[in-house]
């Protein structure tokens, strides 16, 4: 495979970018330029890649052998194409797109005018400093090409990266990135509401209290999946969960409404694998379903009397 270093655009300077193209040239490739428009961009672009030239999308696109865009998904379709149709894209150009969701369809205006197209993904998550460079070192890249030649060179970038290439069938991609979003996005919504239920229960470290817990159980549970389950659910302790739903629901009622969905869960899956007797997890569904019922009253009571209290205003701010 050749490996001479390639010349790399960057159109989208946001935390996946700007770290990318930091650790490609870490690997000795080129960043040509970058693009990007907000203020947080440039300044990132200015701490993680020095001396590199910031320049619009168009003017990155003709200066680079290797362009590679980190945009937002729903952004990145427009962008492609009007690079395209700008003229700014041509043949024989790899054009390398960083979305989990998106796979060689969306860069189908860069296919037609001769470009060789790649879906590349770290399975990662990105504060956009430069501690993600690494977080990159053996990560899982996940990759979708048409050719074997495509396919070489997805798995050189991955390398140059410091990851582990994942293939990804192009029918696949949205569904592969549902099971990353929904690890690693609502791990951190789960997370976020359980420091806010110990707060609400005095603790003055919530993350300091949950961090032995929660690392101890990550680790477990990717070793071992549901086997690695312990709590109120798994031992069937109808009592304790009702405890549970009351003080939430008097002291952090914001967290009620995703603690009830993943008992939810929990409860089906370890009825299913036998650990709960179906009459016992009867009792804990009932509990479950008054509370998430309580939750939906209070929650339309407060929207009621919101909406009635801004009618009230407009009202009075329209009288004479």
């Amino acid at each position: 495979m050749d490996q001479t270093p390639m010349r790399v655009g960057v159109v989208g300077a946001g935390r996946v970018g700007a770290v990318l193209a930091a650790a490609l040239r870490a690997a000795g490739h080129e960043i040509v330029a970058v693009a990007g428009e907000s203020d947080a961009s440039r300044e990132r672009a200015a701490a993680l890649l020095p001396g590199v030239r910031m320049d619009k999308p168009t003017a990155v696109a003709r200066a680079s052998d290797v362009l590679l865009l980190t945009v937002p998904d729903d952004m990145l379709g427009n962008v492609v194409t009007t690079m395209a149709d700008a003229g700014a894209i041509g043949a024989g150009q790899y054009v390398v797109h960083t979305s989990g969701r998106h796979g060689l369809a969306v860069l189908e205006p860069a296919r037609r005018v001769g470009a060789r197209v790649i879906a590349l993904h770290p399975a990662m998550t990105f504060t956009g400093t430069a501690v993600d460079l690494d977080r990159l070192g053996g990560c899982v890249v996940g990759l979708t090409a048409a050719t074997p030649a495509d396919r070489a060179f997805a798995e050189r970038v991955a390398a140059d990266l410091g990851g582990r290439p994942m293939w990804v069938p192009e029918e696949m991609r949205t569904l592969y990135h549902a099971g990353l979003a929904h690890g690693a996005n609502h791990l951190v919504t789960l997370v976020a509401e359980a420091m806010e239920v110990l707060a609400a229960a005095g603790a003055t470290d919530p993350a300091g209290t949950l961090r032995p817990l929660l690392g101890a159980a990550l680790d477990n549970a990717l070793a071992a999946g549901d086997d690695a389950l312990t709590g109120p659910i798994v031992r069937g302790d109808a009592g304790t969960v009702a405890a549970h739903l009351e003080d939430i629901a008097a002291n952090a009622p914001q967290t009620l409404p995703s603690y009830v969905a993943m008992a939810r869960a929990t409860l089906t899956r370890v009825v299913a694998d036998g650990r709960v007797l179906p009459i016992r997890a009867a009792k804990i569904e009932r509990l479950l379903d008054r509370a998430e019922h309580a939750a939906t009253a209070t929650s339309r009571h407060t929207e009621t009397t919101r909406t009635a209290g801004t009618t009230r205003t407009a009202k009075t701010a329209e009288a004479p």
